[in-house]
């Protein structure tokens, strides 16, 4: 990986969904521009905001899709994510969900 790019892998597939209420929502459905949220596998020596392991949520407009050793993965750069969920951000700082 290099400079600022960001490998992830998105855990959860086009597929049905339910809604909070329990109303199904079939694959087919179009929906309006939606965030992803998929888990980082590997990063470039250059981003400082994720590592390995954490969950950030980018837009499916950004990205580049590849396979290794027959897995499908995402290519992002560091700039494309919107936010990054992980355990060990500090709760006060305002910057991450």
């Amino acid at each position: 990986m290099l400079n600022d790019r960001v490998l992830v892998r998105i855990v959860d597939r086009d597929g049905e969904r339910s809604s909070s209420g329990g109303i199904i929502i079939p694959a087919t459905a179009q929906v309006a521009k939606r965030l992803v949220w998929a888990e980082v596998v590997a990063l470039g020596q250059n981003v400082r905001s994720a590592e390995v392991g954490d969950r950030v949520l980018f837009s499916p407009d950004d990205r580049y899709e590849v396979e290794v050793g027959g897995t499908d993965y995402v290519m992002l750069r560091e700039r494309d994510l919107h936010a990054v969920a992980s355990p060990r951000i500090e709760q006060h700082t305002g910057l991450y969900l």
